[in-house]
Protein backbone atom coordinates (compact mmCIF):
# COMPACT_ATOMS: atom_id res chain seq x y z
CA UNK A 1 0.00 0.00 0.00
CA UNK A 2 1.03 3.66 -0.45
CA UNK A 3 1.96 5.45 2.43
CA UNK A 4 2.70 9.58 3.72
CA UNK A 5 5.90 8.24 5.49
CA UNK A 6 7.76 11.12 7.74
CA UNK A 7 11.90 10.76 8.53
CA UNK A 8 12.49 13.60 11.31
CA UNK A 9 16.13 14.66 13.19
CA UNK A 10 17.63 17.20 14.38
CA UNK A 11 19.67 19.30 11.75
CA UNK A 12 22.89 17.04 10.57
CA UNK A 13 21.29 13.91 10.92
CA UNK A 14 21.22 13.08 7.29
CA UNK A 15 18.09 13.78 6.14
CA UNK A 16 18.88 15.26 2.52
CA UNK A 17 21.78 12.75 2.07
CA UNK A 18 18.61 10.01 2.69
CA UNK A 19 15.85 11.73 0.63
CA UNK A 20 19.04 11.66 -2.76
CA UNK A 21 19.59 7.82 -1.59
CA UNK A 22 15.93 7.01 -1.55
CA UNK A 23 15.75 8.68 -5.06
CA UNK A 24 19.09 7.21 -6.82
CA UNK A 25 17.69 3.69 -5.58
CA UNK A 26 14.42 4.15 -7.43
CA UNK A 27 15.72 5.90 -10.19
CA UNK A 28 18.48 2.83 -10.64
CA UNK A 29 15.08 0.57 -11.06
CA UNK A 30 13.67 2.53 -13.80
CA UNK A 31 11.25 4.60 -11.78
CA UNK A 32 10.38 8.50 -11.89
CA UNK A 33 9.76 10.49 -8.96
CA UNK A 34 9.24 14.39 -8.01
CA UNK A 35 11.28 15.79 -5.87
CA UNK A 36 10.16 19.21 -3.81
CA UNK A 37 11.90 21.20 -1.45
CA UNK A 38 11.28 24.69 -0.12
CA UNK A 39 14.35 27.24 1.36
CA UNK A 40 17.25 24.62 0.52
CA UNK A 41 20.83 25.64 1.42
CA UNK A 42 21.98 25.04 -2.02
CA UNK A 43 19.63 27.87 -3.64
CA UNK A 44 15.96 27.78 -5.05
CA UNK A 45 14.65 24.40 -7.10
CA UNK A 46 17.70 22.54 -5.41
CA UNK A 47 18.25 19.33 -3.18
CA UNK A 48 21.65 19.29 -1.77
CA UNK A 49 23.29 17.52 1.36
CA UNK A 50 26.12 18.55 3.16
CA UNK A 51 28.15 15.88 1.86
CA UNK A 52 28.18 18.12 -1.55
CA UNK A 53 25.75 15.94 -3.17
CA UNK A 54 22.90 18.26 -5.22
CA UNK A 55 20.14 17.56 -7.60
CA UNK A 56 17.32 19.12 -9.20
CA UNK A 57 14.09 19.93 -7.36
CA UNK A 58 11.09 21.49 -7.90
CA UNK A 59 10.60 24.27 -5.59
CA UNK A 60 7.14 24.60 -3.13
CA UNK A 61 6.82 27.68 -2.88
CA UNK A 62 4.02 29.41 -0.49
CA UNK A 63 0.71 28.49 -1.59
CA UNK A 64 1.37 26.00 -4.77
CA UNK A 65 -0.88 23.45 -4.82
CA UNK A 66 1.28 20.39 -4.49
CA UNK A 67 -1.32 17.87 -5.33
CA UNK A 68 -2.97 19.93 -8.56
CA UNK A 69 1.04 20.29 -9.83
CA UNK A 70 1.35 16.32 -9.82
CA UNK A 71 -1.94 15.97 -11.30
CA UNK A 72 -1.11 18.33 -14.37
CA UNK A 73 2.15 16.70 -14.89
CA UNK A 74 0.91 13.25 -15.32
CA UNK A 75 -2.18 14.19 -17.57
CA UNK A 76 0.36 16.08 -19.45
CA UNK A 77 1.90 12.53 -20.12
CA UNK A 78 4.35 13.18 -17.45
CA UNK A 79 5.78 9.73 -15.47
CA UNK A 80 5.20 9.74 -11.56
CA UNK A 81 6.19 7.07 -9.63
CA UNK A 82 6.87 8.26 -6.13
CA UNK A 83 7.26 12.14 -4.28
CA UNK A 84 10.42 12.90 -2.74
CA UNK A 85 9.69 16.26 -0.36
CA UNK A 86 12.67 17.98 1.48
CA UNK A 87 12.66 20.37 4.03
CA UNK A 88 8.86 19.37 4.79
CA UNK A 89 8.95 21.43 7.47
CA UNK A 90 8.61 24.75 5.71
CA UNK A 91 5.39 23.51 3.92
CA UNK A 92 2.01 25.21 5.39
CA UNK A 93 -0.49 22.41 7.01
CA UNK A 94 -2.59 22.46 3.68
CA UNK A 95 0.40 21.63 1.73
CA UNK A 96 0.51 18.47 4.17
CA UNK A 97 -2.76 17.58 3.51
CA UNK A 98 -2.30 18.10 0.02
CA UNK A 99 0.41 15.28 -0.06
CA UNK A 100 -1.82 12.74 2.12
CA UNK A 101 -4.19 13.13 -1.03
CA UNK A 102 -1.51 12.43 -3.13
CA UNK A 103 -1.25 8.66 -1.32
CA UNK A 104 -4.63 8.45 -0.90
CA UNK A 105 -6.06 9.68 -4.83
CA UNK A 106 -2.78 8.74 -6.69
CA UNK A 107 -1.89 5.78 -4.98
CA UNK A 108 2.21 7.29 -4.83
CA UNK A 109 4.27 6.73 -1.47
CA UNK A 110 5.20 9.63 -0.51
CA UNK A 111 8.65 10.08 1.24
CA UNK A 112 8.87 13.68 3.90
CA UNK A 113 11.88 14.57 5.23
CA UNK A 114 12.22 17.60 7.87
CA UNK A 115 13.06 18.35 11.02
CA UNK A 116 10.53 18.50 13.85
CA UNK A 117 11.05 21.62 16.16
CA UNK A 118 12.57 25.18 15.52
CA UNK A 119 15.02 27.08 16.82
CA UNK A 120 12.47 27.68 19.85
CA UNK A 121 11.98 23.95 20.35
CA UNK A 122 8.39 24.64 18.93
CA UNK A 123 6.77 22.24 16.46
CA UNK A 124 7.19 23.97 12.74
CA UNK A 125 3.23 23.97 11.34
CA UNK A 126 4.22 21.33 8.51
CA UNK A 127 5.92 18.97 10.59
CA UNK A 128 3.02 18.80 13.22
CA UNK A 129 0.61 18.07 10.56
CA UNK A 130 2.85 15.57 9.10
CA UNK A 131 2.65 14.17 12.68
CA UNK A 132 -0.99 14.27 12.62
CA UNK A 133 -1.41 12.25 9.04
CA UNK A 134 1.89 10.23 8.41
CA UNK A 135 0.95 6.29 7.98
CA UNK A 136 4.83 6.14 9.53
CA UNK A 137 7.26 8.68 11.67
CA UNK A 138 10.63 7.49 11.37
CA UNK A 139 13.82 8.86 13.64
CA UNK A 140 16.54 9.18 11.33
CA UNK A 141 19.55 6.73 12.99
CA UNK A 142 22.45 9.06 12.10
CA UNK A 143 22.78 11.15 15.65
CA UNK A 144 23.90 14.52 14.96
CA UNK A 145 26.06 15.62 18.16
CA UNK A 146 26.20 18.30 20.41
CA UNK A 147 30.02 19.93 20.75
CA UNK A 148 30.03 18.14 24.78
CA UNK A 149 29.50 14.94 23.11
CA UNK A 150 25.79 14.06 23.78
CA UNK A 151 23.22 13.52 21.50
CA UNK A 152 21.91 16.31 20.09
CA UNK A 153 18.25 17.10 20.18
CA UNK A 154 17.58 20.93 19.81
CA UNK A 155 18.23 23.39 17.41
CA UNK A 156 19.76 26.50 18.15
CA UNK A 157 19.71 29.62 16.11
CA UNK A 158 22.73 32.05 16.27
CA UNK A 159 23.13 35.97 15.41
CA UNK A 160 26.54 37.24 15.79
CA UNK A 161 27.44 34.53 17.40
CA UNK A 162 25.37 34.65 19.98
CA UNK A 163 21.98 32.09 20.40
CA UNK A 164 19.01 33.87 19.86
CA UNK A 165 15.71 32.45 21.18
CA UNK A 166 13.01 35.26 19.54
CA UNK A 167 12.31 36.19 16.01
CA UNK A 168 10.80 34.55 12.98
CA UNK A 169 10.36 31.01 12.99
CA UNK A 170 11.79 30.39 9.32
CA UNK A 171 15.15 32.48 8.23
CA UNK A 172 17.57 30.83 6.11
CA UNK A 173 20.62 29.85 7.40
CA UNK A 174 23.35 27.04 7.37
CA UNK A 175 26.06 25.39 10.26
CA UNK A 176 28.62 26.38 7.51
CA UNK A 177 28.79 30.46 8.08
CA UNK A 178 30.25 32.93 9.06
CA UNK A 179 30.47 34.39 12.83
CA UNK A 180 28.04 37.34 11.89
CA UNK A 181 25.89 35.81 9.94
CA UNK A 182 22.50 33.79 10.73
CA UNK A 183 23.25 30.43 11.58
CA UNK A 184 22.28 26.78 13.45
CA UNK A 185 23.68 24.49 15.52
CA UNK A 186 22.87 21.68 17.26
CA UNK A 187 22.75 21.26 20.86
CA UNK A 188 21.58 18.30 23.86
CA UNK A 189 18.94 19.72 25.46
CA UNK A 190 20.51 20.99 28.33
CA UNK A 191 23.24 22.78 26.93
CA UNK A 192 20.26 24.15 24.83
CA UNK A 193 18.32 25.37 27.54
CA UNK A 194 21.70 27.02 29.07
CA UNK A 195 21.79 28.73 25.68
CA UNK A 196 25.67 27.49 25.84
CA UNK A 197 26.59 26.82 21.90
CA UNK A 198 30.23 25.53 20.95
CA UNK A 199 31.51 29.32 20.62
CA UNK A 200 29.99 30.41 23.90
CA UNK A 201 31.90 27.80 25.59
CA UNK A 202 35.12 27.72 24.13
CA UNK A 203 35.38 32.01 25.12
CA UNK A 204 34.41 30.70 28.13
CA UNK A 205 37.10 27.52 28.47
CA UNK A 206 34.88 25.56 30.21
CA UNK A 207 34.23 22.01 30.13
CA UNK A 208 31.20 19.63 28.94
CA UNK A 209 30.39 19.28 32.51
CA UNK A 210 30.33 22.86 33.45
CA UNK A 211 27.53 24.79 33.17
CA UNK A 212 26.57 28.44 33.91
CA UNK A 213 24.13 29.55 36.44
CA UNK A 214 21.04 31.03 34.84
CA UNK A 215 19.45 33.56 36.94
CA UNK A 216 16.78 34.41 34.63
Amino acid sequence: MPELAFFSGTMDCGKSTLALQIGHNRSARGLQGVIFTRDDRAGEGKLSSRLGLVTEAVEAAPGMDLYAYLVDQMSKGGRVDYVIVDEAQFLAPEQIDQLARVVDELGLDVFAFGITTDFRTKLFPGSQRLIELADRIEALQVEALCWCGARATHNARTVGGEMVVEGEQVVVGDVNRSPQEVGYEVLCRRHHRRRMTSGAAHAAAISPDVLPVNHA
